[in-house]
């Protein structure tokens, strides 16, 4: 993997501050990775967040991206935050235009795009996060989980290659919580590089690649988030607890309840662990529904509603803000709109078809999860992708990679 984003022994102390924030830092973000910083608050999560971008320069130490260390004159400073995008905690802190439109606008304009470039780049990225259509509201009529998607959209339309989150679903339900942490998948399934700082050890277990754990300015550990998380005197040290779900398998494990493997990152994948223990595999049932998968960017319409019309579709679930999109305003019902592939694997194994709505990279993440399944349970869950009514049928044949 290629190191994109590297800090070498990096030290900073706030002026008046009572200690250093950050003492004797080094981490690597990989290209193409998902990984969580995971601290409680005042573990130096932020501070050091603030350095990948430039915002803050470090005491001592060095911070690299793509090899080169950062310099800190203005045009160079111009240059790395266009490539390193950063959406703060609080959105209103990053919201300053009277409009919507005018707030995503910012920054092109600063880039010295033509009028022309600019109503691209903010339509593109509005249209990323679900909202157009919202282009002249003000931003303080917008609801909380509104205002993170045009702070994500005015980074958007500068194009960075990578991404970077301090505590993306501060402040939000857990519905617009999950919703923003899809969309976070949805940017990194499309090749950018996506960085989250969190307390929420949940979160960061069943959605990081890896994980890089802070206490007191410092980093405790580093890995993948089943090996980090499994080891209670180390989140006892950053004052965290365990994944629930996680903290159950361990248990089970130890207790010889079930064998030890690869920890379940779902309810799904724990459900087949406990069934596999049971029975000493998962038990067959009737022949497992389907799930039909849909790429929106291809698709009308009147086929998916005709699909749905036919019965053959027990539920629907949509996956991306385009597809959300794309079903509002076609006006089609959804059951699902959040952990949309593992609820349809569910119901398959009920023999329930359903059918999956999202766009783009989304489609091959679909169906590499699907697959994945299939090869961890043994148990292949039927792909049929919808294609428009002029193209071939679809197959009824899996249409895994």
């Amino acid at each position: 993997m290629t190191p994109l984003l590297e800090t070498d022994n990096v030290t900073y102390t706030y002026p008046n501050g009572p200690a250093p924030a950050l003492s004797g830092v080094s981490i690597t973000i990989t290209a193409g990775s998902k990984t969580a910083l995971v601290g409680a608050n005042g573990a130096g999560k932020s501070t050091l967040l603030l350095m990948l971008n430039g915002i803050l320069r470090p005491d001592s130490g060095e911070v690299r991206f793509s090899g080169r260390p950062l310099a800190y004159d203005n045009r160079s400073l111009r240059d790395l935050r266009r490539r390193v995008g950063f959406v703060f905690q609080n959105p209103d802190v990053q919201i300053i235009a009277p409009t919507v439109e005018a707030d995503v606008a910012f920054g092109p304009v600063n880039l010295g795009l033509s009028p022309d470039a600019v109503r691209r780049a903010v339509g593109d990225a509005l249209g990323y996060v679900g909202l157009r259509g919202y282009e002249k509201r003000p931003p303080h009529h917008l609801s909380g989980g509104e205002k993170k998607r045009v702070a994500i959209a005015g980074i958007l339309a500068m194009e960075p290659a990578v991404l970077v989150f301090d505590e993306p679903t501060s402040s939000l339900d857990p519905a617009s919580s999950e919703e923003v942490m899809e969309l976070l998948d949805e940017l990194a399934s499309g090749g950018r590089t996506v960085l989250v700082s969190t307390h929420d050890v949940e979160l960061a277990y069943r959605w990081a690649d890896s994980v890089i754990l802070m206490e007191h300015g410092r980093v405790l550990a580093r890995g993948a988030p089943e090996e980090v998380f499994s080891d209670h005197d180390l989140l006892a040290a950053a004052r965290l607890k365990p994944p629930a779900l996680l903290d159950l398998y361990n248990e089970l494990a130890l207790r010889g309840v079930i064998a030890p493997g690869a920890p379940p990152k779902s309810v799904l994948e724990f459900t087949d662990r406990v069934e596999r223990a049971m029975h000493g595999h998962v038990p067959d049932r009737d022949e497992p529904g389907q799930i039909y998968l849909c790429n929106a960017d291809l698709t009308g319409g009147d086929d998916i509603r005709a699909l749905i019309r036919s019965g053959m579709v027990d539920h629907v679930g949509a996956m991306g803000t385009r597809a959300k999109e794309f079903v509002g305003r076609e006006r089609i019902l959804l059951d699902y709109t959040y952990g949309v592939i593992d609820k349809c694997i569910l119901k398959a194994l009920n023999g329930e078809n359903s059918l999956i709505i999202t766009t783009g990279g989304m489609v091959g993440h679909v169906q590499r999860r699907i697959a994945e399944y299939g090869d961890e349970s043994g148990r292949v869950i039927p792909v049929t992708p919808v294609q428009e009514s002029a193209s071939p049928e679809p197959s009824r044949e899996p249409a895994l990679e």
